[in-house]
């Protein structure tokens, strides 16, 4: 058995809170691989005061986890390479000043400049009004503006020594869904690797319906004028006429371009022998990239967002695992992809996260895809889906 060293920074059931928190390597005897650190603090100034962060380095990939926002994360380095996006937002925003009702249930976007954020529980699709439950869903859901209840770190004294963050973010409405997400992310020192682990649980005693979406945001140096987006395609579909505009450059990624108009493509991916995918995005070079990977019967949809603006405006593309597409609520009830947790019932999602920083180790990637893929041509899709209306 493991042997663990934990410390609970946040729970609100045990009126826990440490303001500030730091460890490191230098504290213990094992000799690790490479030398290591966890803190957390909270932000001051702008729309960022009171943001608490937790910030992760391993030695090798360092990343930014946002308690206050949902367990999303806000910024990674690897290497020198910065791993986010240049967003036109100055985040990460504090949850108070963002309004989800804000321009027809768009507000969300007043916040939106994560790495790595979640779309759900409830819903992940644009803003509707839900004719079961007659409540204005609004853009994206609001599991990324609600902060944890409950925060640990721990450190594994025995090799691998996984260092770990653990949240608790509660969803919860009177008379709606009562819904709890505990995310796990996990890393290891001296790994280009971090494994996001989700548990969704319904805290309710009746039914409840819930949605997933990782809006994984790349800018450079991964994404620029001959970048590419690799995965092993069943078949592809833009979401709509605008995307459709695009499908013949599906794969590749162009400059910076003022006034682009966003577009969306809907992916059924093909899976290995043990149902895992993946998908790769990589430079013009590709001698540099970063590789997403998931279980199929977890996530078993994958989104990809080119939004190849000018730089100022958010030049980045999104890789985008999951458990539906997201689309309107109802129109994804109406195709069966909507899941419902009975009472007590949990859900589990995890993805594993690389990044790649030499052409050898992006090319043994888009083997690995090439070897999924083998003798099936993927089915590229003209026009949108028509499961999608």
């Amino acid at each position: 058995m493991s042997r663990l060293r934990s410390w609970v920074l946040t729970d609100i059931f045990a009126d826990i809170w440490q303001d500030t928190f730091s460890i490191n390597q230098s504290g213990f005897l094992q000799k690790f691989p490479a030398p290591w650190s966890i803190q957390k603090h909270s932000l001051r100034g702008g729309q960022r005061d009171g943001v608490e962060v937790v910030e992760v380095n391993n030695g090798v990939l360092s990343f930014t986890v946002i308690p206050t926002r949902g367990m999303g994360l806000w910024r990674g380095w690897h290497r020198g390479s910065h791993l986010g996006w240049q967003a036109p937002v100055l985040g990460p925003v504090h949850p108070r000043h963002v309004n989800l009702l804000d321009f027809g249930g768009l507000g969300w976007l007043n916040g939106f400049d994560e790495w790595i954020c979640r779309c759900g529980l409830t819903s992940n699709g644009p803003p509707c009004t839900d004719p079961v439950t007659g409540q204005f869903l609004t853009l994206h859901g609001r599991i990324a503006n609600l902060p944890a209840h409950y925060l640990e770190v721990q450190v594994n004294l025995d090799e691998p020594y996984e260092l770990r963050v653990i949240g608790q973010v509660d969803e919860s409405t009177m008379f709606f869904n009562r819904l709890r997400l505990t995310s796990t992310l996990t890393t290891t020192p001296g790994s280009s690797k971090l494994l996001i682990e989700d548990d969704i649980e319904n805290m309710s005693s009746k039914p409840a319906e819930i949605e997933l979406l990782y809006h994984c945001n790349f800018g450079p140096p991964f994404v620029e004028e001959g970048s590419k987006v690799v995965a092993p395609i069943r078949k592809v579909a833009p979401r709509d006429d605008a995307a459709a505009a695009g499908i013949d450059t599906l794969s590749t990624i162009a400059a910076p371009a003022a006034g682009f108009k966003e577009q969306v493509f809907y992916y059924d991916l093909l899976p290995d022998r043990k149902d895992w995918t993946l998908a790769l995005l990589h430079n013009a070079t590709a001698d540099r990239g970063v590789a997403i990977r998931m279980a199929r019967t977890q996530l078993p949809h994958f989104i990809v967002w080119k939004n190849t603006a000018a730089t100022e405006d958010g030049y980045v593309v999104g890789l985008e695992p999951a458990t539906n597409l997201p689309n309107p609520k109802p129109v994804e009830r109406r195709h069966g992809r909507v899941i419902t947790l009975e009472p007590g019932e949990h859900y589990r999602a995890a993805l594993i996260v690389e990044i790649l920083d030499t052409g050898m180790t992006v090319q043994s990637v888009l083997d690995e895809i090439a070897a999924i893929q083998g003798p099936h041509q993927p089915l590229i899709q003209a026009s949108p889906r028509s499961d999608s209306t």
